[in-house]
């Protein structure tokens, strides 16, 4: 059974830097990739970026590239998403995902597991 646990989230002021993690146990061994997703209210789930199962790869949506960076340690089997220059646009539950599907990771319909979100509030 595989279980995703995010943590990290909170409120902070505009221009501002969080970090979140995502703790995966299981049978990690099966992912091509993890992700990250937002969602705002009454917004659909977004693409946030997404890292390889090496590590060696990553993607990043337009509107946070530049300012959010995914990383993993794999013998943590943890993967991080560091969010800096804060906009309250930022503002959203983020979640975690895995994919064990070697296709667009950008897209949520082909991820096979989903953490329970954290809360994100950037304030103005």
């Amino acid at each position: 059974q595989v279980q995703l646990v995010e943590s990290g989230g909170g409120l902070v002021q505009a221009g501002g830097s969080l970090r979140l993690s995502c703790a995966a146990s299981g049978r990690t061994g099966s992912f091509y990739a993890m992700g990250w997703f937002r969602q705002a209210p009454g917004k659909e789930r977004e693409f946030v970026g997404a890292i390889s199962r090496s590590g060696g790869s990553t993607y990043y949506a337009e509107s946070v590239k530049g300012r959010f960076t995914i990383s993993r340690d794999n013998a943590k089997n943890t993967v991080y998403l560091q969010m800096n220059s804060l906009k309250p646009a930022d503002t959203a539950v983020y979640y975690c995902a895995a994919t064990t599907r070697s296709a667009r990771v950008d897209s949520r319909y082909l991820y096979d597991y989903w953490g329970q979100g954290t809360q994100v509030t950037v304030s103005s």
